[in-house]
């Protein structure tokens, strides 16, 4: 059995208070877990033009390395939120999710693919991420010692398509940034659909509070198990939830009902 971790995190425009936030939350971790970090962990609430001005290229930065140091350092799995990357458009970053093993080494990246262009009844009002940040293309699985591990970004979370087409995995990482209004209608519902459409383990990182930018994220990061049931929340503000991967209870509850056995639409993409 494995331990399954969400951090939460209130992140502000200051790149170093935040990671040493990451650090405060991991250091409490036990050691061979899979911990997943939120959305924009890094940098939040100056906006999206300062994300490109720390935006770094891929394997080499400040942040890549402090990341790739404090999973070697604490022996964890560290699904990074999303933070910017440089792009071939250098008006554009991408929103870059990249996983680290317990080695410090960045396993993949996944390429945020729905971007938040929206209109919401908050303070913010209209959201227009792709202003500044390039979309990704392409669906990211992996296998990992905790499992098929699906990669999505916060916005994804509500196109069943890009799930699907993820075939079978054990866990999903979402790291997201969801407003409060948005998630207060939404949010658990969408989760424990996606736990339930695809029998795994849901682990939900949110932001969770006000921002320098006045901006109100909706926090209730959670694990959410294959059959829907949340396993353990936070509410609001700084801290972690985590919860045990029972690959036998995962796998009695595929045997019972073998859904993507059934499943006449079921993907070959991946």
């Amino acid at each position: 059995m494995a331990n399954l971790v969400a951090c939460q995190m209130i992140s502000s425009p200051n790149v170093s208070d935040n990671l040493q936030t990451v650090e405060d939350l991991i250091k409490e971790v036990p050691s061979g877990s899979l911990v997943v970090l939120p959305e924009c962990f890094a940098c939040f609430g100056a906006g999206d033009s300062a994300l490109l001005n720390i935006s770094e290229e891929k394997h080499n930065g400040p942040i890549q390395q402090r990341l790739s140091e404090l999973s070697k350092h604490y022996c964890v799995w560290i699904v990074a939120g999303t933070m910017p990357l440089k792009t071939p458009n250098s008006q554009k970053y991408s929103a870059s999710c990249l996983v680290f093993d317990d080695q410090g080494n960045c396993v993949t990246e996944y390429q945020k693919i729905h971007l938040f262009d929206v209109n919401v009844d908050d303070a913010t009002g209209t959201y227009q991420e792709s202003k500044f940040t390039q979309a990704g293309t392409e669906l990211v699985v992996i296998n990992s010692p905790f499992g098929r591990i699906g990669l999505a970004v916060c916005y994804d979370l509500r196109f069943a398509g890009l799930f699907q087409a993820m075939g079978e995995i054990d866990i999903l990482t979402l790291p997201s940034a969801f407003t409060r209004k948005t998630g207060e209608a939404h949010w658990h519902s969408l989760l424990a659909a996606r736990a339930i459409e695809k029998q795994c383990y849901v682990i939900a990182a949110n932001q969770g509070g006000v921002h320098v930018n006045r901006r109100e994220t909706y926090g209730h990061s959670c694990i959410i198990s294959p059959w829907g049931v949340k396993l353990a929340e936070i509410d609001l503000g700084v801290g972690t939830v985590s919860a045990t991967l029972d690959n036998q209870e995962l796998a009695k509850i595929r045997q019972a009902m073998p859904v993507q056995q059934h499943n006449k639409f079921r993907s070959y993409l991946v």
